[in-house]
């Protein structure tokens, strides 16, 4: 049974490659390696809901990819979410381009009757790209400097954007950036 649903935004493969690197890193010095094991992808997530009709939003994300170029990402942050999951981040810089895509992203799902939680609405969303979770307390330090070793800020696109069903994670759908089609 699925845990949930996430509407993600994924990066050029030179971007991806950087965050694999901060996964690949924290993995060797058995820090968490829980985003490869649940075969996760780089992202930064728009949209996250336990329950949802998929179908419904297929459409949705399809019309705004055919209308959005691929956004510049610039990660230029470490951070970790004050949760119980021990979740650390790569933090991109909130440009406008970003924070415009992700509000109408809202806004046509608001049209479509979803609801969206606080914490993805376009004035509470923090924007993040996961790159460990589940870190035992006593190793946080011993991950930021993992971390910190990335010499940040790194850059480059995100490329397409799809909805995926967790965990582990299963794309359902993926629409590439200013394209017409699947990706």
């Amino acid at each position: 049974m699925s845990e949930g649903y996430a509407i993600e935004l994924y990066f050029d493969p030179a971007l991806e490659n950087q965050v694999l690197k901060a996964w690949n890193g924290l993995a060797r010095r058995q820090i968490s390696n829980q985003l490869i094991e649940i075969e996760s992808r780089p992202h930064i997530t728009l949209f996250s809901t336990s329950i949802i009709d998929p179908l419904k939003l297929e459409n949705v994300v399809k019309v705004l990819a055919s209308k959005q170029e691929p956004l510049p990402i610039s990660l230029s942050a470490i951070g970790s979410l004050p949760s119980g999951k021990n979740v650390l981040f790569l933090a991109p810089t909130p440009s406008l381009f970003l924070l415009q895509f992700h509000s109408q992203l809202c806004e046509a799902m608001k049209k479509e009757g979803i609801e969206i939680a606080e914490e993805y609405r376009p004035d509470s969303w923090i924007p993040f790209c996961p790159v460990a979770e589940e870190v035992p307390k006593n190793r946080m330090a011993e991950a930021f400097t993992v971390l910190r070793d990335l010499k940040l800020p790194v850059t480059g696109y995100a490329m397409d954007i799809g909805m995926v069903e967790f965990s582990p994670v299963r794309e359902l759908f993926s629409f590439v950036l200013g394209g017409t089609g699947e990706a």
